[in-house]
């Protein structure tokens, strides 16, 4: 009786963790290269095996790179900001609660068919410096932002960041 017992507590068990498993994985909305989630749908450029995939506020991706200790995070957004917002100004909007902003470089690349526009600069949130490089890209109603940040002075491995951006297509 106690045999019967154990085994069907450990049955429970196994049936209750794979229920957590499966209702954990369905709500997922990223496959590892397309994400889906309403009105937006988009493919990315490869992750590299040092990305880790982390949960952000106003982030629809998050990684973190423990080794380069780096955050790169990808935001998109359709029908709020318009077709007839310039990019510099939807740059502009990431940054206005931020501090002692530097722009270092500033440049307009073409990304999945659309002008996009490449921003490189330091700034300070609650007093912490880091480093920013942002792409902000138009497309069909919807505002994507690319985001690499990392601290002051510690510049990660950009190439990462850049094949993770260049490989962005917005799909159907």
């Amino acid at each position: 009786m106690l045999e019967f017992r154990r085994r069907r507590s450990l049955l429970g068990a196994f049936v209750g963790f794979a229920a957590l498993v499966v209702l954990g994985c369905g709500g997922s909305n990223f496959d590892g290269h397309v994400f889906r989630e309403g009105d937006l749908a988009f493919r990315v450029g490869p992750i590299p095996p040092a990305w880790r995939r982390i949960d952000a506020d106003g982030a629809l991706l998050a990684f973190r790179d423990d080794r380069d200790e780096a955050t790169v995070a990808l935001n998109g957004r359709c029908g709020l900001d318009g077709d007839d917002v310039p990019l510099e100004s939807l740059t502009h909007h990431l940054f206005l609660h931020f501090t002692d902003v530097t722009l270092l470089k500033q440049e307009r690349l073409e990304l999945a068919g659309r002008a996009a526009l490449r921003t490189e600069l330091t700034a300070a949130l609650d007093g912490v410096p880091m480093h920013y490089v942002v792409v902000v890209l138009k497309k069909n109603g919807c505002v994507y932002d690319f985001m690499l940040v990392n601290a002051e002075g510690k510049r990660s491995d950009e190439p990462a960041f850049q094949g993770f951006v260049a490989g962005f297509e917005t799909l159907g």
